[in-house]
């Protein structure tokens, strides 16, 4: 909300509408989706800004399945260097973000060490703007972005921590939810992974969603398996 309120006096309406479709794609785990609707909000710094990120996310995401190579990792750098220079400008949300892309890079490579340093960094910068009532990064917290790294990273415990603070911080988001059933999946804890897979499906089918995300497919696949129905009083 936060977020749109800034994006209505810096951008006007138009841009508050395009900004909020494509944060409900996101919310529905359409980052592709989300990317593709907010570069529609042209000569909106702001959204500019949102569409960095994103292009950071996503060429990290296709770096991981190119193992991690300097030339595969471009759009993640690139993104680097352009939130980088927003965050010259004094908004330390996009000093949250670049950092966090850093984070990203680091995990792509197996970094583990750098990794933890910058989104330790970030996700610090992060709870204070949240704290005060400012947004953070767009779309994907960089709270829940440390949660997704550590799964990368096979480190179930560190990931579920994490994701437990990415609760408290941004609140239990779908992918917050998804990040803690699959933690919990990970390492073993059947009857926490039941319980968080089943909450993940409640918080999807509170409101009207479109389509079938493999991540709902997931948690119905999980919820329905004989482990969760014998755990059912």
């Amino acid at each position: 909300m936060v977020l749109l309120i800034l994006l209505l006096t810096a951008c006007g309406l138009d841009a508050m509408a395009i900004v909020s479709r494509a944060a409900a794609r996101a919310d529905a785990f359409d980052l592709p989706g989300a990317l593709e609707t907010v570069r529609t909000a042209s000569d909106c710094d702001e959204a500019a800004g949102a569409v960095e990120y994103l292009e950071g996310l996503l060429g990290a995401a296709e770096a991981v399945t190119r193992g991690g190579t300097v030339d595969s990792l471009r759009d993640v750098r690139s993104a680097v260097n352009a939130l980088s220079k927003r965050a010259e400008g004094g908004d330390r949300r996009w000093e949250a973000a670049s950092l966090a892309m850093r984070a990203v890079a680091a995990a792509s490579q197996y970094e583990r060490g750098e990794m933890t340093i910058y989104l330790a960094e970030a996700a610090r910068i992060e709870a204070l703007l949240v704290a005060a009532g400012l947004p953070g990064a767009p779309f994907v917290s960089v709270h829940e972005l440390a949660g997704d790294l550590w799964m990368q990273l096979h480190a179930y415990g560190e990931a579920r921590a994490a994701y437990v603070r990415a609760a408290d911080v941004v609140g239990r988001k779908g992918r917050v939810r998804l990040g803690l059933a699959r933690a919990a999946s990970r390492l073993e804890d059947k009857t926490r992974a039941c319980v968080e897979y089943r909450g993940l499906i409640e918080w999807w089918e509170a409101r009207p969603r479109p389509g079938m995300p493999l991540e709902i497919a997931e948690a119905r696949g999980h919820a329905a398996s004989l482990a969760c129905i014998a755990q059912r009083p």
